[in-house]
């Protein structure tokens, strides 16, 4: 069982998840987040920070209803932070809630607890191990189980309370089931992993839910009793209150979080910890911080006064278990992750823009601590070269400049101030500037005339393909000006078409001087016209004169 899935349709790519993850069990490819299996240890970290809920626990109550219908009695074992998560509520009114949904009787968990603390007091003063460390917190057998096998013998090999408990439930009543609810999301593959003795997990959230789609609310209904002292193990330092610490040759000390146990197991590792009893706890504040606490009542303060208010001052009676029944084996679980060279590793650095020392920034965006982390789990199949944020957005910069320096056509982009934030060697040419530092940050004014970029910015329209003459540098530009309303910027589009206009104007000299060409010779082919009309008018009136006198000597004779 997955006890932590994913939405796919979610994950926004924001590696807050992988940044949040003390061991980076986190894959990210495709665009999508992917939990790694068999490295998680469960803390949910990765379930708290998530901004778009992609991660969710997965839901057993289905199961659960399923036992309760299978007419076996089935009892519920409810972690000792149920004080703090249900407000005013104690056990009596949590049972009366739970029975109604069908459970057959509701015990504390601390019961469970005063097991394991008995035992932790007998391995401290019989067995005399230079280092115990509680087994208390499953999160915390995975890191060492999986990160830190070599200190496998300083685990305390007891079970944790929730097994405890369940085990004694099922030797008082061999027909039970048993279920635990609690804050934590490793409890559920602790109780996957050791088969026999929990046979369910609920997390608050899913009870919370069932109670309401069910229709049953809690009674705000205190009780008190003072036996039962164990109800401190949900909190930092809770263990160690519970406990008689009679020997005083050892260190007690409490660690909460998972980066501080980490640390604190290097330590060991390195061999600078001796004669230690060690309470840790992966969440920090321990189980009241544990991943459904902290989402959604993260009140640390408030809770562990809950806590502390409820708990009593002396131990629940219990039948105390045989040494043996009470035994938990852990093994190494072997991570199997590819071991990259030296040089594999630089040459992902170069295709992550990453050429010396100085351009690893360790930012932290891309969730890994550092560029050569981040460049290893690329080796390993976990990120992509492309979640590194100054890569892409040097590269895009880049990109974006080619295009800009090597367009034919001048760009200017202006602020609001119209003041010179950006220019092209294209405009340079266009408007004979040497050099890009003379103009930048000043006003657009002293370079040219701004009226189009007025216009602008009255109108709220752009304007496209305006033709306008650059009279102080004898130009025609094409110019297009469009603003840029999420960046408050003006980007001025220039295409020199000085030639177009030469030549448009060279095109009509040539017209005009046809046209007067040619009416020229239309008003001197009509002179010519008009002589020869008057010549032959002049001749014809002549001809005419002598045919009369012809004609009319003729009829003399």
């Amino acid at each position: 069982m997955d006890c932590l899935t994913l939405k796919k349709s979610n994950c926004k790519n924001c590696y807050k998840c992988i940044r949040n993850c003390p061991v980076k069990a986190i894959r990210f490819s495709g665009n999508q987040a992917h939990i790694i299996g068999n490295e998680c240890i469960l803390c949910g970290h990765c379930f708290v920070v998530c901004p778009q809920n992609a991660k969710e626990i997965a839901s057993e109550v289905e199961k659960v209803k399923v036992l309760i219908h299978s007419g076996e009695p089935v009892y519920v074992s409810l972690a000792p932070s149920f004080v703090a998560n249900y407000e005013g509520v104690g056990i009596g009114a949590m049972r009366e809630a739970l029975q109604k949904l069908g459970f057959a009787d509701v015990e504390e968990t601390a019961i469970g607890a005063t097991m394991v603390k008995n035992e932790y007091e007998r391995m401290i003063e019989k067995e005399k191990r230079d280092i115990i460390i509680t087994s208390c917190c499953h999160s915390i057998n995975l890191l060492i189980q999986k990160y830190f096998p070599s200190l496998l013998p300083y685990l305390a090999n007891v079970l944790s309370p929730m097994q405890a408990h369940c085990s004694d439930i099922k030797k008082r009543h061999p027909e039970a089931k048993t279920v635990f609810i609690g804050p934590c999301v490793a409890k559920k593959d602790e109780a996957q992993h050791y088969e026999g003795i929990v046979d369910a997990v609920l997390t608050y959230e899913e009870l919370t839910e069932w109670l309401s789609a069910e229709g049953i609310e809690l009674k705000k209904e205190m009780d008190s009793n003072r036996e039962s002292r164990a109800r401190f193990f949900p909190t930092t330092g809770g263990i160690l209150k519970t406990m008689k610490l009679t020997q005083p040759d050892y260190d007690y000390m409490a660690i909460d979080g998972v980066e501080n146990c980490i640390a604190a197991l290097k330590d060991i590792e390195q061999g600078n910890i001796h004669h230690a009893f060690i309470e840790m706890s992966s969440c920090v504040g321990s189980c009241i911080g544990g991943p459904v606490m902290e989402k959604y009542h993260p009140t640390p303060v408030r809770e562990y006064l809950a806590v502390a208010n409820y708990a009593g001052d002396k131990d629940f009676k219990v039948e105390q278990p045989n040494q043996e029944d009470i035994r938990k084996y852990f093994s190494e679980i072997e991570i199997k992750n590819k071991v990259p060279t030296d040089a594999e590793i630089s040459e992902t650095l170069r295709k992550m823009g990453k050429i010396s020392k100085r351009d690893e920034l360790n930012c932290g965006s891309c969730g890994y601590n550092t560029c050569r982390e981040k460049a290893i789990a690329i080796l390993q199949g976990k990120a992509e070269v492309s979640m590194c944020l100054p890569y892409l957005q040097k590269k895009a910069e880049g990109f974006s400049d080619r295009i800009v320096n090597n367009t034919p056509n001048g760009i200017i982009v202006l602020n609001d101030a119209f003041e010179v934030q950006q220019i092209n060697e294209a405009a340079m040419d266009i408007m004979n500037i040497r050099s890009a530092s003379d103009v930048l940050g000043e006003q657009v004014v002293r370079i040219m005339d701004p009226q189009v970029f007025l216009e602008v910015k009255k109108t709220r329209f752009n304007v496209r393909n305006r033709r306008v003459y650059l009279a102080e540098y004898k130009r025609y530009v094409e110019l297009t000006v469009v603003y840029d309303f999420d960046n408050r910027l003006y980007i001025g589009i220039m295409r020199d078409i000085t030639d177009e206009e030469k030549q448009k104007e060279k095109k009509e000299s040539i017209s005009r001087q046809t046209i007067e060409t040619a009416d020229k010779v239309v008003d001197k082919q009509m002179r010519i016209v008009q002589e020869i009309a008057s010549l032959l008018g002049e001749t014809a009136a002549e001809t005419k004169i002598a045919l009369t006198k012809l004609k009319e000597s003729i009829k003399d004779e």
